[in-house]
């Protein structure tokens, strides 16, 4: 059997900007998505804190170390430059493989836009193993 589980969370990023007529997705900071797990054209979960609104996309690479979080095409109606968004991302998980997989949850300074933790949590058991500071 297989379950869904998270796999990755980059927390309390802010919009930095948004480009109605680009053809979709979402422009994240490359050092973001490489801390998070994140890979290109990977689908996300994006929650908007102050709106409500929660809708699917695909990850960009943005500049790297530039704290950018775009969001672009029809996803740039449902926020705003600074709404403070949550970006998740899934896995569909064998049981056989729980032990070994891990969650990398990103913390954000709001402040700047720039990492301010890193924690990988092994999922099976919800302890934190690292803390990895950049």
């Amino acid at each position: 059997m297989y379950r869904t589980l998270l796999k990755s969370k980059v927390h309390r990023i802010k919009i930095t900007g948004a480009d109605l007529h680009y053809e979709g997705s979402l422009t994240l900071d490359e050092a973001i998505m490489e801390a998070a797990n994140l890979i290109p054209f990977e689908k996300i979960e994006v929650y908007n804190v102050n709106n409500g609104q929660r809708f699917s996309t695909y990850v960009i690479p943005g500049v790297r170390y530039s704290g950018e979080c775009i969001l672009n095409g029809a996803a740039a109606r449902l926020g705003h430059y600074n709404d403070i968004i949550i970006i998740a991302s899934y896995a569909a998980v064998n049981e056989k493989d729980l032990e070994n997989f891990y969650v990398d949850l990103v913390y954000i300074d709001e402040s700047s836009n720039t990492i301010k933790e890193h924690k990988r949590v092994k999922a099976l058991n919800s302890k934190v193993l690292t803390s990895i500071d950049e």
